[in-house]
């Protein structure tokens, strides 16, 4: 099927990707001729496993191809809608002017039959207003939210554990809903279980999960600050209640807290619609998961003090991680680059290090000390925290051999990610997020 995807950044990029992969025949389109330039050469304009052999592989085969002229989305027969959704820069509530931008710039394209499909995540309610404009085309729209896990985007869009087709009723959306389905026919054939429904319960399919999953970072971490006052271990409370199937481990554990692209603004725009909506109330404690999630960077910060005697003024402080979470070179609302802010602003030496995020960082943040080589990183520092979870430093990092390289063996496991028994019997002062 000939497929349409405007939007190319992270979204979208890997959407293009994933779907020529499986067979299609994909135009990515995008206002960014940089950006388009580098993926019409085969090159990913981020980091993310797996992205880069797909891209090569469908440039190389002809499935695949980038262009900035939206007039290249004529005669696809789905036109997948994945630009950005940005916090606005006055408020909680998501900017869809991109959103808007890309649909006015497709109407002149669409064709009778045509499905236009949203991926982006929006305020609930958007999807009817974009429909008063495409549906007189003789086009359809549908939403269907996408669930990627940074690290893991190209797996989760080739192999998804769910898909979710938002249509309208009656025949148009039973024909829509079909074309979906011939989409996404190898996952669905592996079993991918296929969800139709309105176009309004789509869109809070979407923001609902993520604001579930921030819920329950920011519950684990608010069990950490208690821990903190009793003499608790938060590690040991996770693990326990864990077992529980009706709770469940993943997202229980605690740490500096949640970042990215999406949880913090996706949370800040749910509760911006509910106010609009006058349900404000309904999502009031998503204000309360923010907040929290924002303690905990200072609380990190905080350890690292308490750790050099009571000041970080001109301490050597080295920042292990850079993204908001491995397998990513993604910055956006980074907890770590937070924590590494907050400390040089308390007049710390920062030296930063990451696999793969440092250009990007150092874009945003040039005040800092960037080092690519874990080791050099390490050399000389009074104190370090540990704050993304790359394996180099929560599996690979040898406590005895770190010993060798610091001036001062201080050490803040910003993600309760390291054995702190091993720590401290090499020597180390360790302090951990809501442990003893």
């Amino acid at each position: 099927m000939k497929l349409s995807v405007i939007g190319c950044g992270y979204l979208g990029a890997v959407h293009a990707a994933a779907m020529a992969s499986i067979g299609h025949e994909v135009v990515g389109i995008d206002v960014d001729q940089r950006k388009i330039d580098a993926l019409s050469k085969g090159e990913a304009p981020f980091f993310e496993p797996g992205l880069q052999e797909i891209l090569t592989e469908g440039i190389t085969s002809g499935n695949l191809s980038f262009t900035t002229d939206m007039a290249a989305a004529q005669g696809a027969k789905v036109h997948f809608v994945g630009v950005g959704t940005p916090q606005q820069k006055d408020g909680y509530a998501a900017d869809l002017t991109y959103v808007n931008a890309a649909i006015d710039g497709l109407l002149p394209y669409l064709s009778e039959g045509d499905i236009v499909a949203g991926k982006s995540t929006v305020p609930v309610g958007t999807a009817a207003l974009l429909a008063e404009r495409v549906d007189p085309t003789g086009a359809t729209l549908v939403w269907n939210p996408e669930f990627l896990r940074e690290g893991w985007a190209v797996k989760d869009t080739i192999d998804p554990d769910r898909l979710v087709a938002g249509v309208p009723e009656g025949p148009t959306g039973e024909r829509a809903a079909g074309v979906l389905r011939e989409v996404y026919h190898p996952a669905i054939a592996k079993g991918t279980p296929f969800l139709v429904m309105d176009r309004a319960t789509s869109e809070l399919v979407k923001v609902s999960a993520n604001a579930f999953l921030a819920t329950k970072i920011s519950f684990i971490n608010a069990m950490a600050e208690i821990a903190e006052v009793t003499g608790a271990d938060v590690t040991k409370l996770s693990e326990a209640i864990g077992y529980d199937e009706r709770i469940g481990r993943q997202f229980l554990k605690s740490g500096i807290g949640f970042g990215g692209g999406c949880l913090p603004k996706d949370i800040r725009a749910f509760s911006a619609r509910a106010e609009e909506l006058g349900r404000g109330e309904s999502v009031a404690f998503l204000r309360q998961v923010d907040e929290i999630n924002l303690r905990r960077r200072e609380r990190a910060v905080q350890l690292v003090v308490e750790g050099l005697g009571g000041s970080a003024f001109k301490k050597n402080v080295t920042v292990l991680g850079a993204a908001f979470k491995p397998h990513s070179d993604d910055i956006r609302d980074s907890p770590a680059l937070d924590v590494a802010v907050r400390l040089h602003g308390l007049g710390a030496w920062v030296t930063v290090t990451d696999p793969a995020a440092l250009d990007n960082a150092r874009r945003v943040h040039p005040q800092l000390n960037y080092v690519e080589e874990r080791d050099e990183a390490l050399r000389g520092a009074d104190a370090v925290i540990v704050v993304t979870e790359w394996d180099d430093y929560r599996r690979e990092l040898d406590p005895s051999h770190a010993g060798t390289l610091v001036a001062g063996k201080v050490i803040v496991d910003g993600r309760n990610t390291l054995d702190a028994g091993a720590w401290r019997a090499a020597g180390w002062t360790y302090l951990g997020m809501g442990r003893p």
